[in-house]
């Protein structure tokens, strides 16, 4: 197969204080980094009426803003501390693509929940747009749990996480690292590392690997002294009679109201985009290796018994160590676990969240 660039692809604190539930609310909503809003105008998610919606930003350990949306149950009784998780959006997209379907949802099921874009991607600061930084996109998630673990509702032991996609990768790569993430579920996992070395099913030979390389480090020549920055893989923006399987099946999340979203002041046309002249940093990116170190933190793995992806969920689960969990969803490819609702076992996620999440 050939080879195909990957492209599907998250404050001041509230005072610790005693507060009433009526007391705490406003506190919450007068506070710089939350700000209450309603989704009109989103076709990518839905919220229900008995969930609150908030936008939020906090800092990562590199000083930049990092854009979210808080999903609080609306019965939630903030004079008390709760389980909490985090949710990434898929490598290239940003919040509205995916992760508000899994954090609306949950948050619908009782659970706080934040949705973030990784840095250089939706409304997170980071310059030049679109560029590929595994580490910092992983900061981003512990960056999160240092939000949520600071607010007087969340219960700081008792915090998930869920990666769709890349963010599958992201967020192993985060929890080897940082033990306060205490559960961690991945969904349509792409191994961001593997998947750019190598494509899908080892397709990618090493000269091909090193024509990618070359022509990223001769990019940043030109970007060095003032040339235009160039873009590489994503999905396509058109269709033909050529056009390949997988590409397909993004473009109909991609490029239609089913996925398409554009935060103010992005572009379209590069949207799943990366820089081509960082794309390659992924080359370094081995998010699997000592995976069995976050046990006996319990994982759990999703992914569609036709996604094209699967490959990375069962090398994942074959190296962690117990508890661990795969779950192969019937009927269903990589990008149909982004948003129908109908396949996604939020049941399971909802089980496992609560087992051990306690």
């Amino acid at each position: 197969m050939k080879y195909i660039l990957i492209l599907a692809m998250m404050a001041p604190m509230i005072s610790g204080q005693a507060y009433t539930q009526t007391e705490q609310k406003g506190q919450l909503e007068k506070t710089k980094e939350m700000e209450q809003i309603t989704p009109k105008g989103y076709t990518t998610f839905k919220l229900s009426d008995n969930v609150t919606m908030y936008k939020v930003t906090f800092k990562n350990q590199y000083k930049m803003n990092v854009a979210g949306h808080l999903f609080i149950p609306k019965n939630l009784d903030r004079s008390k501390k709760h389980s909490a998780i985090i949710v990434g959006h898929p490598m290239g997209a940003v919040k509205e693509q995916s992760a508000n379907v899994y954090a609306a949802n949950m948050a619908e099921r009782g659970f706080v929940t934040l949705s973030l874009d990784l840095s250089f991607w939706g409304e997170s600061e980071g310059e030049p747009r679109n560029a590929v930084a595994p580490d910092i996109y992983s900061e981003d998630f512990s960056a999160a749990v240092d939000f949520l673990g600071t607010r007087p509702f969340v219960d700081k032991n008792r915090i998930g996480i869920i990666g769709v996609c890349g963010s599958g990768s992201f967020v192993i790569s985060a929890a080897k690292i940082d033990p306060r993430m205490k559960a961690v579920a991945t969904v349509s996992m792409y191994d961001m590392g593997a998947a750019t070395r190598n494509a899908l099913n080892l397709s990618q030979t090493l000269e091909q690997r090193k024509k990618l390389i070359a022509e990223a480090a001769e990019q940043r020549y030109a970007e060095f002294t003032g040339g235009e920055t160039k873009y590489t893989g994503g999905t396509v923006h058109k269709l033909d009679e050529n056009t390949h399987p997988i590409q397909r099946e993004f473009y109909e999340f991609y490029r239609t109201l089913r996925g398409e979203y554009t935060p103010k002041g992005g572009s379209p046309e590069l949207t799943t985009h990366p820089t081509l002249s960082s794309n390659t940093k992924f080359m370094n990116f081995y998010p699997f290796n000592d995976i069995e170190t976050i046990s006996p933190r319990p994982m759990l793995f999703i992914t569609g018994d036709k996604a094209h992806s699967r490959e990375f969920s069962e090398d994942a689960y074959k190296r962690a160590a117990e508890p661990k969990e795969l779950v192969i969803v019937p009927n269903a490819g990589h990008v149909d676990l982004y948003d129908k609702t109908d396949l996604i076992p939020f049941d399971k996620l909802e089980g496992f969240f609560k087992t051990n999440l306690k």
